[in-house]
């Protein structure tokens, strides 16, 4: 048996033709789908990349192994403790090690490990191979490492290679020899200047205004990348720099898969195509990011080839990443670990069932600290840590009738929230009954003062917010996030000071209704008046 695991960074299921993307960004990854299951409802349960291939590594939620965050002790999976024996469990129930002790000879080719300090993703692997460059890579640095490996071991039996391409990542990096083949194709049909003029108005990382997360800074190596959307050149720009990044990426696959024909293994090769999350191109007004628990962050590709096995087709149930580890069990005919927290879909893969989880609740750490419910078509999303986006506590979205998020409709169907919440309750309770461990590492996160994407920016990127005509959101920002102003008595001068200039700007534009409601929601706006 060989298997080959594509882990394509950053992958938007909705920027691939066979998921029904209208531009030809994957001729190479479509092919493969006609051939095997596709997935329409597959989602990361931990998000963004650490916190995903953690679980999928491990075949446990973030809320149990602990990493669930970019930085800080909840950036660390938790120790095994008294239980550990002479080797841990990551020695035989991580998937290459399962995987490995199946029989098959474990290889991966990827910098994460070493672009995070995940050194835990490594465990099981008989090779590794670093690309070098921490996950900044493009194609044409991964694909010779790929090829060369396939020519020294492609025709022998029973291997399992793991690759990562990192093209859909930001920054958009196709070479600028890649041309653009979308420059005469239509942008998705959603886009217009409408939308434009609306999300100009959002506040938070990755607006149009701040492309490169609080600013509009651009970089001469990365000319596919725009510093904003000011215009519909600029969302052109955007799209097209990403949709060139699937179209490069997948023109390597291409390389790759003709490789594995000429060594004459590909009519009977597994092969699997997923993603670690997805990318945000407009849900919650939020572009060239992965920092939300929503529908473009968590939901992710998965296509599975399994020749003899499957029953091609497309398939709708409700799934996790992390499911995928007692699936693999099941089809090589092997017991699943205890500790593992996935349920095996290997039924929906040979076509007896169609059937998944009733719900799942995802969760994200590292730029804001939510967890949502995905269940029937329905969306629910709850903040504990807004990373500066000003969200809503409560946010509920219809996926049929509004699939990128633009009406949160939590305060109509309060009869949807509620099932919602329950779900959550039930899943929090079940999560943190089977841990050894009392603590919620998402209140570690908080505790330590927040996501680690969204600490120490919030000082200067009030003045952007000023510079770009979004002032009126200070005030609200520093009600939310008091401690990032009041450390200490020059934090506290800076905050008044912003209050009063923009306290100024309403009263010369002559916006007193606007003044009126801030001192209504803001009464300590009212008495430094009263005071001045």
């Amino acid at each position: 048996m060989r298997i080959l695991f594509l882990d394509l960074d950053s992958m938007a299921p909705w920027h691939l033709g066979c998921y029904g993307y209208h531009r030809n960004t994957s001729p190479n990854i479509d092919r493969i789908a006609k051939e095997g299951v596709r997935f329409s409802n597959y989602y990361t349960s931990d998000a963004p990349c650490f916190p995903s291939r953690t679980s999928l590594m491990t075949g446990q939620f973030g809320i149990r192994n602990g990493l669930v965050g970019h930085g800080g002790t909840a950036a660390s999976l938790r120790h095994e403790g008294v239980s550990r024996s002479f080797k841990d469990r990551l020695s035989f129930e991580s998937m290459p090690a399962f995987i490995r002790s199946s029989g098959l000879r474990t290889a991966l080719i990827s910098p994460f490990g070493e672009r995070h300090s995940a050194w835990h993703f490594y465990a099981g692997f008989n090779e590794v191979y670093d690309t070098g460059d921490n996950g900044m890579e493009s194609a044409e640095e991964v694909t010779p490492t790929v090829l060369d490996w396939i020519k020294r071991n492609g025709a022998s039996d029973d291997w399992f290679l793991y690759v990562n391409y990192w093209d859909p990542h930001t920054p958009y990096r196709a070479p600028e020899s890649f041309g653009n083949p979308f420059a005469d194709d239509p942008l998705p049909a959603w886009i217009n200047e409408n939308v434009l003029e609306k999300h100009k108005k959002k506040v938070g990382p990755h607006s149009v205004h701040e492309i490169n997360m609080y600013d509009n800074q651009t970089y001469a190596k990365y000319p596919r990348n725009p510093g904003e959307i000011a215009d519909m050149d600029g969302m052109r720009k955007m799209i097209d720099g990403y949709d060139c990044g699937v179209r490069f990426m997948d023109d390597h696959l291409g390389m790759v898969f003709e490789a594995l024909r000429s060594q004459g293994v590909m009519d009977d090769l597994v092969v699997i195509i997923t993603a670690d999350h997805g990318e945000n191109m407009g849900e919650l007004a939020i572009y060239g990011e992965h920092g939300t628990a929503d529908q473009g962050t968590c939901r992710i590709p998965m296509i599975i080839r399994w020749p003899d096995r499957v029953q091609p087709g497309v398939r709708e149930g409700l799934h996790y990443h992390l499911d995928l580890l007692p699936t693999l069990a099941e089809m090589l005919g092997s017991k699943p670990a205890e500790s593992w927290d996935g349920e095996s879909y290997a039924a929906s893969l040979t076509g007896e069932t169609d059937e998944g989880r009733n719900y799942l609740v995802v969760s994200q750490m590292a730029h804001v600290c939510q967890r949502s419910v995905r269940f029937d078509n329905w969306l629910y999303m709850r903040t504990y840590h807004d990373g500066y986006h000003l969200f809503d506590k409560e946010m509920l979205f219809d996926l049929e009738s509004d699939p990128l998020e633009f009406n949160n409709i939590a305060s109509i169907r309060p009869d949807i929230v509620k099932q919602a919440v329950y779900y959550l309750m039930e899943w929090h309770d079940e999560r943190m009954a089977s841990m050894t461990c009392d603590v919620d590492p998402m209140w570690t996160v908080i505790r330590e003062g927040g996501p680690f994407h969204a600490k120490g920016f919030l000082k200067d990127y009030v003045k952007r917010l000023e510079a770009t005509g979004r002032g009126d959101a200070v005030p609200e920002l520093m009600r939310r996030h008091p401690s990032e102003f009041a450390n200490n008595e020059k934090k506290t001068a800076f905050s008044k000071a912003i209050i009063e200039q923009h306290i100024k700007k309403l009263q010369a534009e002559g916006r007193h209704d606007e003044l009126e409601e801030l001192m209504r929601r803001h009464p300590q706006i009212a008495e430094m008046m009263v005071k001045k």
